[in-house]
C-alpha cells in the first residue's frame, strides 16, 4: 500500500471525528432550550445529559484502546459508528431524562471507538511530522463542532427536536460506516527493510499516563464550558438561536486552523511547549464571554478564543504519541483521553448547576478558567521534568 493512503486516513478520520464529536461533546447544546420547554427540566439536568455521554465516552476510551491494540483500529471504529448513528436516532423517540442518560452513555461508551484508536492509527502512518497529520485530522473535529449545532438549530427549527435526532442519527450511518472502511493499518516494512525505531519515552508510561490524565482532567474541563453554554449564555441577551449557534459555528471554524497550525507549531517546538501556548491562551480568553453582550461582538472575539483553545487537544495528542511507548499506544491514550472525556461532562454539567443556583454564568465561566490555571501548572512541571530527565539520559 502507498504512504501516500496515510492522506486517506486522515481524511477518514476527520469526517468521522466531525459527525461523532460534533453530536457527543457540544451538540446538545442547542438542545437545552426546546428540552426545557417541552419537559420543564432544569439546565443542570438537561446539561448532564451530555455529561452522561461524555462519561461513556471516558470509560469506553480505555476499553476501546485495549480493544485496538488486538483487534486494529478500523476494526473498532467500524462497529462504534454504527452504534452511534443507532443510538442518536433511538433518542428522537425519547420522553424520560434516565433515557436520555443511559442513550447517550452507550454512544459515548461507543463513541470512544472513533477517538483515540483512529487518531493512534493516523500517529503510526506518519513516524515523522506526525503534529501536522494529527492536527489536520482532529481538525475535524472542530469542523463537527461548529458544524453540527449550527445545522441543528435550524433542524430543530424546521423539523422539532426530534426530527433534528433521528436526522442526524440517520446521516451519522450513512457518513461514517463508510469512511470507517477507508482506516486501513499501514504496511509493515519489507523484509530487509528496516522500520523507523522511536526514541524510548523519558518517563514510565504509568507516570506519564497519570500526569496527563490530570492535566487534560483540568483543560477539558475548562474547555468544556464555552463549548456547552456559550449558545443559552448567548441565548441570554435575547438574541435567537441560529444566530447564537452561528458564533459556536464562527469560532470552530477559526478551530480548524488553530487545530492544524498548532499540530505544525508541535513539530517545531515541541508539544508540550505547543500545549502551555494554547492552554494560556484559552484560560486568559474563557472568562471573557461573560463581559460580552452584544452580538456582534461574540462574533469578534469567539473565533480569536477559538484558534488558540483549538491547540489544547492537538497539542495533547501529539504530546500523548511523543510519551507513550508504541504497543501500548492506543491503550494509554484511551486512558488520558478518558479523563479528557470526564474534564468535559464536569465542566458542562457544573456550567449548567451553578447556572441554575445564582441564575448567570459569571462563575461556571470562572470555575473554568481556575481549572484551566491547573492545567497550566501541571503541563508546565511535567515539560520541566522532562527536560530535566533528557539532560540526565544525555549525560
Amino acid at each position: 500500500m502507498d504512504a501516500r493512503y496515510g492522506w486517506v486516513v486522515v481524511g477518514a478520520v476527520a469526517l468521522t471525528l466531525a459527525v461523532a464529536m460534533g453530536q457527543l461533546v457540544n451538540g446538545l447544546s442547542v438542545f437545552f432550550i426546546p428540552l426545557e420547554q417541552e419537559f420543564g427540566w432544569a439546565r443542570g439536568s438537561v446539561a448532564l445529559i451530555n455529561s452522561a455521554g461524555l462519561v461513556g465516552l471516558a470509560i469506553g476510551g480505555v476499553a476501546m484502546g485495549g480493544l485496538a491494540d488486538r483487534f486494529g483500529a478500523p476494526t473498532v471504529a467500524l462497529a462504534a459508528a454504527a452504534v452511534v448513528g443507532a443510538c442518536v436516532a433511538a433518542a428522537a423517540g425519547l420522553d424520560q431524562l434516565w433515557q436520555f442518560y443511559l442513550v447517550f452513555f452507550l454512544a459515548g461508551l461507543a463513541g470512544a471507538g472513533l477517538f483515540a484508536p483512529p487518531l493512534a492509527l493516523v500517529g503510526a502512518w506518519f513516524p515523522a511530522g506526525a503534529g501536522l497529520a494529527i492536527g489536520i485530522a482532529s481538525a475535524g473535529q472542530a469542523v463537527g463542532q461548529g458544524g453540527v449545532p449550527f445545522a441543528t438549530a435550524f433542524l430543530i427549527e424546521a423539523v422539532g427536536w426530534r426530527g433534528a435526532l433521528l436526522s442526524q442519527g440517520v446521516l451519522s450511518l450513512l457518513l461514517m460506516v463508510p469512511a470507517t472502511l477507508l482506516m486501513q493499518a499501514p504496511p509493515r516494512p519489507a523484509p530487509g527493510v528496516a522500520a523507523v525505531v522511536e526514541p524510548p519515552p523519558p518517563l514510565p508510561p504509568l507516570l506519564v499516563t497519570a500526569w496527563l490524565s490530570a492535566a487534560v482532567l483540568m483543560c477539558c474541563t475548562c474547555m468544556a464550558v464555552p463549548l456547552m453554554h456559550l449558545v443559552p449564555l448567548i441565548q441570554g441577551h435575547d438574541i435567537a438561536a441560529p444566530d447564537a449557534s452561528g458564533v459556536l459555528f464562527a469560532m470552530l471554524i477559526a478551530a480548524i486552523a488553530g487545530r492544524i497550525a498548532f499540530g505544525k507549531l508541535a513539530d517545531v517546538v515541541g508539544p508540550m511547549p505547543a500545549w502551555m501556548i494554547a492552554s494560556l491562551w484559552q484560560t486568559l480568553g474563557v472568562l471573557a464571554f461573560t463581559g460580552i453582550h452584544e452580538l456582534s461582538h461574540f462574533y469578534v472575539f469567539a473565533p480569536v478564543y477559538g484558534f488558540g483553545y483549538a491547540g489544547v487537544m492537538t497539542s495533547v495528542l501529539v504530546t500523548a504519541r511523543a510519551l507513550t511507548p508504541a504497543r501500548r499506544r492506543a491503550t494509554l491514550m484511551g486512558v488520558i483521553l478518558g479523563w479528557a472525556w470526564l474534564g468535559h461532562g464536569l465542566g458542562g454539567f457544573q456550567g449548567g448547576w451553578f447556572y441554575d443556583v445564582t441564575g448567570d454564568y459569571l462563575v461556571s465561566f470562572a470555575n473554568a478558567a481556575g481549572a484551566g490555571l491547573l492545567n497550566l501548572l501541571l503541563v508546565g512541571t511535567l515539560f520541566l521534568t522532562v527536560r530535566r530527565r533528557g539532560r540526565a539520559l544525555a549525560a
